[in-house]
């Protein structure tokens, strides 16, 4: 429990998708402090036990839970709700999985596949994925929003003007997050917990963990922001840049066949030096490294460079 919170909200406050007529599970002041518990994005599906062939037997009715919502009181439409995250409490677990017919490279990659982690939740150091290759922590939560004003229920899985699913590795402590608020109330929700991933999120899982985060929300009047955005509280790859990177490039007019040409490079070459699996090096480059547009004007041709952190084999 957290002691400097005002709130707590429990996991089994969860809900799947946005729908701006789910009932809240708590009204807040702006100034408040509240904890969230959240489960991972499998709705625990996925436990320490878990192994490739529970990939198969996935409910994805349950895929992506978030907790909430709450309502801010005060919150108006055109409003931008303010919110500082504070902590996460990481559980010591988590998993990464390909998932067929899901990802950047699925095509590719048709079979499933499971890692499941182990971490220290106090120390976060480095978690390993083999005898040999560590991959440095930084828990954040993938999902966080508000509701959006059209009614109906819509999917969790693809981000919107509200936020959502944004899967942004640099919503993690410290850093503090606008929304723009279209629903009375702003109904904030979140959840898909991470406790790392790569730009980009390409095998489209990252070390996903259920843990607690720590979140104080604020309102700012008549903002009208049009989609959101975050300021970080310092530098946002340190526990990346330590020993520097790999990286490989996808050059051509369309930037998601860069993106695919520059992923697929990068699991080539960690294959032929690192001696892994293919699909295994697909999964640890979606929770290690980061695409980049590296360059967009030089028509008709654009760059996209795929980034992986050596630290994670030397």
């Amino acid at each position: 429990m957290c002691s400097n919170c005002d709130y707590t909200i429990h996991g089994a406050h969860h809900h799947f998708g946005w729908d701006n007529s789910i009932p809240p599970v708590a009204t807040v002041a702006p100034g408040s402090t509240v904890e969230f518990e959240c489960l991972d994005s499998s709705g625990g599906q996925f436990t320490p036990a878990s192994r490739t062939a529970d990939v198969a037997t996935l409910d994805f009715g349950r895929i992506n839970p978030v907790t909430g919502p709450i309502v801010i009181d005060g919150a108006e439409p055109g409003d931008a709700l303010k919110v500082t995250i504070r902590e996460f409490k990481p559980s010591g677990f988590g998993w990464t999985a390909n998932i067929p017919g899901f990802g950047l490279l699925a095509d590719q990659f048709p079979d499933p596949a499971l890692h499941v982690w182990s971490y220290d939740k106090n120390t976060l150091e480095p978690a390993a994925w083999s005898t040999h290759g560590r991959v440095p922590l930084k828990p954040f939560a993938g999902t966080i929003g508000v509701a959006p004003a059209e009614p109906g229920l819509h999917s969790v899985v693809p981000p919107r003007r509200v936020g959502g699913n944004l899967d942004i590795r640099d919503l993690a402590a410290g850093t503090t997050l606008y929304l723009p608020v279209e629903v009375a109330g702003a109904l904030f929700s979140v959840g898909d917990t991470h406790a790392a991933q790569g730009d980009g999120e390409v095998c489209g899982t990252a070390i996903e963990s259920p843990m607690s985060v720590v979140l104080s929300f604020d309102l700012v009047k008549g903002a009208n922001l049009r989609t959101p955005r975050f300021t970080t509280p310092g530098p946002v790859t340190r526990h990346l840049d330590g020993k520097g990177y790999h990286v490989t490039t996808g050059i051509g007019p369309d930037l998601m066949a860069g993106a695919r040409v520059a992923v697929g490079e990068m699991v080539e070459l960690l294959c032929r030096e690192q001696g892994l699996d293919a699909v295994d090096a697909y999964m640890l480059c979606s929770v290690a490294g980061d695409l980049r547009i590296s360059e967009i004007v030089d028509a008709p041709n654009w760059v996209v460079s795929f980034y992986f952190p050596r630290t994670v084999f030397e």
